[in-house]
């Protein structure tokens, strides 16, 4: 296949549900690919991290969305997403990203990890409850949703009583993030960017009533003491935190529990030595990573991978090739956590790093090791099903039996602070 047809089928349904064959037949016609008039996809690690540092790297701006899709105003997700850091670019997203930061310090979220496992610890009490007698469970639904939905509800101060609210909100919003989305997807991501737009304004006006000792309440403040923060970014700030806060990390629960079931010798190894959880989750991160790309545009003519890139080119890194560039990474298909130089592309790199990598990764690092500890004979059950995403990659379901619960035990030294850094 030329490059053209390998990202064709990239984009399929089955591309969606299993990337990794079409990454390496892009990868054979070089890091850096044109895969169609003024768009290029991007495999190399070395290529991906460069391009995500350099300045000349654009996130999509007002200009492209307004000759790209002209009526994007009109549609709630794509406004609501646009208005956030996430499609933002300096110095408006060096402004909105400084105003959020002091909630993901690497003390703060050292200072989170005693929260998180005991959240952690109730959510398996209730799993094995639930799954007496061999019945199977749910682990996306009743583990790797709540857990970091818990805890980013807690920074953002939402209450308990409306975290199930969000997961549906959230799935359908995120559609908006695919590099293919039909007019049938946008209508379901308007309408989960409406609910989500709607809760968050109700929200900002009981934190003005009533403030109180959370990041909701700050982001009202800055956006009340002047023009740090405007009402539209408020609103579409909230929304990215929230749904950025739990998608990511439901995904990697999901995906690296999985690939634990599968290793049972190296999660028999975690289980016993949970110090090494670090380098275990940033390994799941490598593996089979919870974001599968992201986009920049070009705003002046460059070279990468021996590829010139014309001002104005879209280019996609393709963040989950990038991470088995067997360049950077050897046998990179074989799932090993005593890798050399492990630093996965998952969370970005540079101005648009994941703000809460050191969270996600503190979350995966508790909770892998209270589950096999807590759950010895937990298990695969049935035939998990995917969503059909490639941006963001995770189960739909992810059915497991998860046998007798053993009793809180010291679970061993600190698995160490993730730092927010690139």
């Amino acid at each position: 296949m030329d490059p053209a047809e390998t990202f064709a089928t990239l984009m399929s349904p089955e591309g969606r549900l299993d990337p990794y064959p079409a990454y390496e037949r892009l990868r054979a016609h070089g890091p850096v690919v044109q895969t169609g008039p003024g768009l290029y996809a991007v495999t190399g690690y070395a290529e991906v991290d460069e391009l995500l540092r350099d300045p000349r790297m654009r996130v999509s701006d007002d200009t492209w969305r307004d000759m790209m899709l002209p009526q994007w105003r009109d549609s709630p997700a794509l406004s609501t997403i646009a208005r956030s850091m996430l499609e933002t670019n300096p110095p408006d997203h060096s402004r909105m990203r400084r105003l959020a930061a002091g909630a993901f310090t690497p003390r703060r979220i050292a200072a989170m990890r005693d929260v998180v496992a005991a959240q952690a610890d109730e959510l398996i009490e209730a799993m094995a409850s639930a799954g007496r007698g061999g019945r199977p469970v749910d682990f996306m639904a009743n583990f790797a949703y709540p857990l970091p939905v818990a805890v980013i509800c807690a920074l953002l101060g939402v209450p308990a009583v409306d975290r199930p609210l969000f997961r549906r909100w959230a799935a359908d919003l995120t559609g908006v993030l695919e590099p293919e989305i039909t007019w049938d997807d946008l209508v379901v991501a308007d309408a989960g960017a409406t609910e989500l737009v709607g809760y968050f304004t109700e929200l900002v006006a009981a934190r003005r009533r009533r403030p109180a000792d959370d990041l909701t309440t700050a982001l009202v403040q800055a956006h009340d003491a002047g023009d740090r923060l405007t009402g539209d970014e408020l609103l579409a700030n909230l929304v990215v935190l929230l749904v950025a806060g739990f998608e990511t990390t439901t995904n990697l629960l999901g995906n690296g529990l999985a690939v634990l079931l599968a290793h049972r010798r190296a999660a028999d190894v975690l289980r016993q030595h949970p110090e090494h959880a670090p380098a275990y989750v940033d390994e799941l991160l490598r593996y089979d990573s919870p974001v599968q790309l992201t986009s920049r545009t070009s705003s002046e003519t460059l070279r990468a991978g021996g590829v010139l890139l014309p001002a104005g080119s879209w280019v996609l890194l393709l963040l989950g090739a990038a991470n088995r560039d067997p360049r950077r990474y050897p046998e990179p298909a074989r799932f090993d956590p005593w890798r050399a130089l492990l630093s996965p592309l998952s969370f970005g790199a540079g101005p648009h790093y994941c703000l809460g990598a050191g969270l996600a990764r503190l979350e995966g690092q508790v909770a892998f090791t209270r589950l096999l500890r807590r759950l010895p004979a937990l298990a695969l059950s049935g035939t998990p099903r995917r969503r059909s995403r490639l941006t963001l990659r995770g189960y739909e379901t992810l059915p497991v039996t998860v046998g007798e619960l053993a009793p809180v035990a010291d679970h061993g030294a600190p698995v160490g602070t993730a730092t927010d850094t690139p």
